[in-house]
């Protein structure tokens, strides 16, 4: 189970931390993740971490964002600067299911079959 918190509403160039509880999930995961989905769009993944804390973002939010994690609290965190209203979107936490290496965890948040998910948390930047 992913449990999202931190959403809400702010204004432009303010700042946000989601945070997402994992429970019932090992730490090997290949990856975890968040992405985001805007009214009437495309899901898009938005940061991913690896088993070895590798990161990867996305352009749109590279310089802006930062993922992490820690493990003896199994809770994946989206720290978020600088906030645009194209950011608005609910904003979803990710782990990866038993599936083989991905060359592009980013690309694999996009792909349900892919992913657990959680219920997501809304982010409004007005």
């Amino acid at each position: 189970q992913l449990v999202e918190s931190g959403g809400g509403s702010v204004q432009t160039g303010g700042t946000l931390r989601l945070s997402c509880v994992a429970s019932g999930f090992t730490q090997n995961r290949q990856f975890m993740g968040w992405f985001r989905q805007a009214l009437n769009k495309e899901r898009e993944g938005v940061a991913t971490i690896d088993r070895d804390g590798k990161t990867a973002y996305a352009d749109s939010v590279k310089g802006r964002f930062t993922i992490s994690k820690d493990n003896t609290k199994n809770t994946l965190y989206l720290q978020m600067n600088s906030l645009k209203p194209e950011d608005t979107a609910m904003y979803y936490c990710a782990a990866a299911r038993p599936v083989p290496d991905v060359s592009s965890p980013l690309l694999a948040l996009e792909v349900p079959s892919f992913i657990y998910e959680g219920q997501g948390t809304q982010v409004t930047v007005s």
